[in-house]
């Protein structure tokens, strides 16, 4: 028995990615941002003020004592007093009073004040203008310009980020894999692919270059775009390591489904079997394939196992189809006792007579010959078998070992009017002549 096509299924479950773009920028911008927006932004150093020779203003005492103000209320969360401060700054003339470093960390500030209020769109315009004043230090230009990016991830300005995040890279020394992450989630909403892929494969390779682990987040990137290119060797590659940094049944599932697709028989049963036995399969579905692939794999007494204890807890659905898995299970591992009442059931739950002429089989391996009798017939009143011929042939069987010859012979011939079934009766009725003849003369003796 082989599965069923789960080709739809498996595309939906590897193709959901589990965090959007927006939630990786802001995660990422609460922890660049942290509490100290001021001291952070007024005090930046690093490589990329030795690379460029800028004359920087000087930041006036005045003006660092209003803006340690600001930045006080600020951290006691006391928003609108910080604005107050800032306001003030700007008013009546006092913009023009400050130079261009003072003006850059006043933008700075305002900046974390609206992302604080969550009022993105003016956190993005207030540090554009952080950019936007000249001499500043090029490492405060350079990083500002970082969550410009980020923020225009946040706002779905997908084209904006990637180019400001492009700019970024073209000053940046050294850029952390956390970088090219979002450059690649910036070429994913595009639809740009194989960039979105190069990035995330070489952030993942810095990781682990370093001896760190990669996030989930990125393998799951990388899942996707590799199956989405039909790469399913990188894919199943991408799914194992996520399983050895991150176990969790969805990936046991995804990777089972992906064995599949290679045509591994023996390791997409483990893969699902591991799941399985640490309880991670709870819904019906999932066990249902379990119990198939046992079944490809020729354990049907395990499968047997499964269907019975899903349909007894009821997370397996009790239709016709499920106890007609579960009896055909039963059937297989030569447990009749057991496969005879699932496909009573099953038969019993089915629109037409195809179940009740398999459960006349199982009665006939059972020796219940009467109850065959009854079940053949009943599938064949009832129409729908598949292959009526083989179910007379059947038929036949059990009258014959009832003891009920004429209508053995008589199911015989109805079933060798199919060509498929002719031989086959045929010897079934020499052989049941033969045994007349047989039992006729041991009586004369």
């Amino acid at each position: 028995m082989r599965l069923s096509n789960s080709g739809p299924w498996l595309r939906a479950a590897l193709l959901a990615l589990p965090v959007t773009v927006a939630q990786v920028a802001v995660t990422q911008l609460q922890s660049d941002l942290g509490a100290q927006p001021f001291a952070s932004a007024s005090a930046q150093k690093g490589e990329a003020d030795q690379r460029e020779t800028r004359r920087t203003p000087a930041l006036r005492n005045q003006v660092y004592e209003k803006l340690s103000e600001a930045q006080t209320a600020a951290e006691e969360e006391n928003f609108d007093a910080a604005a107050r401060v800032l306001d003030g700054m700007l008013s009546a003339g006092g913009k023009n009073e400050l130079n261009s470093y003072e003006l850059a960390n006043v933008y700075n500030l305002y900046a974390f004040i609206h992302y604080s209020r969550e009022d993105y769109a003016k956190a993005l315009e207030a540090y554009e203008n952080v950019i936007r004043q000249p001499d500043i230090p090029l490492a405060m230009e350079i990083n500002t310009k970082y969550t410009v990016a980020q923020l225009h991830f946040v706002q779905e300005n997908w084209r904006r980020g990637v180019e400001t995040l492009l700019e970024w890279f073209a000053v940046s020394d050294n850029p952390p894999a956390n970088a090219y992450v979002l450059l690649a989630q910036g070429y994913y909403q595009l639809d740009d692919y194989p960039k979105a892929l190069s990035n995330v494969e070489k952030a993942i390779n810095m990781h682990k270059e370093k001896g760190k682990i990669p996030s989930e987040q990125w393998y799951n990137l990388a899942r996707f775009l590799y199956f989405d290119k039909n790469d399913i060797p990188k894919a199943v590659a991408t799914l194992e390591e996520l399983l050895t940094h991150y176990p969790d049944k969805q990936y046991w599932v995804q990777l089972s489904h992906m064995y599949g697709e290679q045509k591994r028989d023996a390791k997409q049963l483990a893969a699902m079997e591991t799941a399985y036995v640490q309880d991670l399969l709870d819904k019906g579905t999932e066990q249902v394939t379990m119990a198939y692939l046992y079944l490809n794999g020729e354990v049907p007494y395990k499968a047997g196992k499964v269907m019975d204890k899903g349909l007894k807890s009821d997370t397996i659905e009790g239709t016709s189809r499920n106890y007609e898995i579960l009896g055909n299970a039963w059937r297989q591992a030569q447990e009749i006792d057991r496969a005879i009442p699932a496909m009573e059931q099953a038969a019993a739950k089915s629109e037409d007579g195809e179940l009740y002429a398999r459960l006349g089989n199982i009665y006939l391996d059972g020796d219940e010959y009467k109850k065959a009798i009854d079940a053949i017939t009943k599938g064949l009143q009832r129409g729908g078998v598949k292959r009526p011929d083989t179910a007379r042939l059947v038929l036949g069987m059990a009258y014959f070992n009832d003891e009920q010859y004429a209508k053995a012979r008589e199911a015989f011939n109805a079933a060798g009017r199919d060509e498929r079934s002719a031989q086959y009766a045929k010897q079934w009725i020499n052989y049941m002549e033969s045994e007349l003849d047989r039992q006729k003369k041991l009586e004369e003796g």
